[in-house]
């Protein structure tokens, strides 16, 4: 059976809540969107309610502790169905045996589950390195991103300290949603009007008349630092891989 869920980690809990409430463990946890059409499988929709997910969530934290529980929630942001029944799993026989050795690697699950939770770690460090803001003509700092994870909710807080004294908005095209930070609150938004904006420098029409100068700078700079003798293009892919060339304003 599919638990259909509103796609947010509260949604998640509550699938689990539910799974134990009815005493249906053999359950799917989906989106609409991920969802796989099968006509032999039943559907059932789950609503989100807070009460109801921060019971989970304070079990968890009680059996394992605040941090390790935590493991779940950036298993969670891989985006990934599979990987959302895995961890539905191991939470479902985290409270059936009212124990869990989240560090043994022997469990198959559990080793999959760490090396997930390793790939979103990944993003988010490159995530951190490779946002670049450009600025509007009202002074607002937009970053435009489509990580292979859903990893924004992760670099919000470092952004939030890096650029305390400046409004900014990342947001994920990809997923539909962002964050935005105003000087003094963290808001998450979203496009309404579902309009794709698939390129950063799209909004470049809005941009500071003092952006184009400094983005022509910054090209300057990196043009002249660059030694093409000692170019090694598989190393600069290694660190800087090509998918993300289209957010650096030195590679346009």
């Amino acid at each position: 059976m599919n638990y259909i869920f509103d796609g947010s980690y509260s949604g998640y809990l509550c699938c689990i809540f539910e799974a134990f409430e009815r005493k249906e463990f053999d359950i799917i946890p989906a989106t609409m969107q991920t969802m796989e059409i099968n006509i032999f499988s039943e559907n059932r929709q789950i609503n989100t309610d807070a009460k109801k997910a921060n019971r989970i969530l304070a079990g968890m934290e009680k059996i394992l502790g605040k941090k390790e529980a935590k493991i779940f929630y950036h298993n969670f942001l891989s985006d990934n169905q599979s990987e959302w029944l895995n961890g539905f799993r191991l939470i479902t026989e985290l409270f059936r045996k009212g124990k869990l050795d989240i560090h043994n690697y022997g469990h198959p699950a559990i080793l999959r589950m760490h090396q997930t939770v390793k790939k979103i770690s990944r993003e988010r460090h490159r995530m951190k390195a490779f946002i670049r803001f450009v600025k509007s003509n009202d002074h607002l700092y937009t970053a435009i991103v489509e990580p292979d994870f859903n990893v924004v909710p992760l670099v919000v807080d470092f952004f939030k300290n890096r650029f305390a004294d400046q409004s900014w908005l990342i947001y994920d095209i990809r997923r539909n949603y962002g964050f935005h930070y105003d000087c003094q609150n963290v808001v998450e938004v979203y496009n309404n009007d579902n309009n794709e904006i698939r390129d950063p420098y799209q909004l470049e029409v809005d941009l500071d008349p003092q952006e184009k100068e400094y983005q022509h700078l910054w090209k300057t700079y990196f043009k002249s630092t660059n030694i093409e003798s000692r170019k090694n293009l598989k190393l600069h892919l290694r660190h800087v891989p090509k998918r993300y060339w289209k957010y650096l304003v030195e590679k346009i």
